[in-house]
């Protein structure tokens, strides 16, 4: 790039002046319409569920999701992602609870249908919130079968969309999964629900919280890495990308976010396709921690979150989205 002017003749400081002139010149700016929130619930009823792993947010009974979606709803939020803490009880190797026409999801998304139809959702297709061991598909001799794992994965996918789903959301990172779950939902005639492509998930340490919240992490005996991306690697992000766009994926995800925004541009600049990036739940919590133990402020949770639209996302998956609103809000009044 070629740089004009010189001191003192510019001085890149008069552009930072005054509040009204940084906002006149700002490229990036957040606003609730970029927002997606994670909500976990869980079985029973008339509760509220802190979880200790993730401060500052909760488990719901279907009965107290208004408590929640409420605020999505005054705060404009348009769509959130639902995951499910299924009991012990209900799991097995082959997550059949994922399945049931009558799990936790199901209801959820009838519940959200009814009383919100206004507000998007988007569920995750994977089964490790419904297997014994913890893991994202079935197991076949010692080994993660992906084959066998997707033909489950189709079969949840027509049952969410069924129930009233809006986008679909496959994490599993199965070879394949997102030309077939495609396939199968245009043959059912879900032609306008929406395929969101774990495209991108690298097998970070940054999940322990969320596997904690869905009640996986306990389950896991060994780890994700013969399925989900190397972090050592660029160009396998692209090769996924690339294979999922041409299976029918309308969108792609980038998880984690905030150590991956190398990737969020690359694949923003190669790829003319809507990206967006997940706040994952280490994120958060090393950022809730810092707040609390006061080594600064809220404000970094909304210098976490532009960077991810500057970084090229469209959107961006985050357990601070209701907060992030009103700290936009405080910005604006001062």
């Amino acid at each position: 790039m070629k740089i004009t002017g010189s001191y003192p003749k510019t001085r890149l400081r008069r552009l930072r002046k005054s509040k009204w002139i940084r906002n006149l010149v700002s490229e990036t700016t957040i606003s609730s319409n970029d927002l997606v929130l994670p909500i976990f619930v869980r079985e029973g009823k008339n509760k509220i569920e802190t979880i200790k792993t993730m401060p500052g947010v909760k488990r719901y009974t279907i009965d107290k999701l208004h408590t929640i979606l409420n605020q999505v709803q005054k705060y404009k939020i348009p769509m959130i992602a639902i995951f499910p803490y299924t009991p012990d009880s209900k799991k097995n190797s082959l997550g059949s609870e994922a399945l049931n026409p009558n799990n936790l999801i199901c209801r959820s998304i009838r519940y959200i249908k009814k009383k919100y139809p206004d507000i998007g959702i988007m569920c995750d297709v994977a089964l490790d919130p419904y297997t014994s061991h913890g893991h994202d598909g079935i197991i076949f001799n010692e080994k993660i079968d992906n084959d066998r794992t997707i033909k489950i994965l189709v079969k949840q996918s027509l049952l969410q969309a069924k129930m009233g789903c809006d986008v679909i959301a496959p994490s599993d990172m199965m070879d394949g999964r997102v030309g077939i779950i495609r396939k199968a939902l245009d043959r059912k005639g879900f032609y306008d629900v929406s395929i969101l492509s774990y495209a991108v998930k690298y097998a970070s340490s940054f999940y322990g919280p969320f596997r904690d919240a869905v009640g996986s992490k306990s389950k896991l005996k060994r780890d994700k890495k013969t399925y989900q991306m190397d972090f050592r690697n660029v160009s396998d992000s692209f090769r996924e990308v690339a294979l999922d766009i041409k299976e029918g994926a309308d969108m792609v995800m980038i998880k984690p976010g905030m150590i991956y925004l190398d990737i969020i541009n690359r694949i923003k600049s190669n790829f003319k396709i809507p990206v967006l990036a997940y706040q994952v739940s280490g994120e958060y919590c090393l950022l809730k921690e810092g707040i609390k133990k006061k080594l600064f402020k809220e404000d970094a949770i909304f210098e976490s979150i532009l960077s991810f639209k500057r970084a090229g996302a469209c959107a961006i998956v985050t357990y601070f989205a209701i907060d992030i609103i009103k700290i936009i809000k405080n910005l604006q009044e001062k």
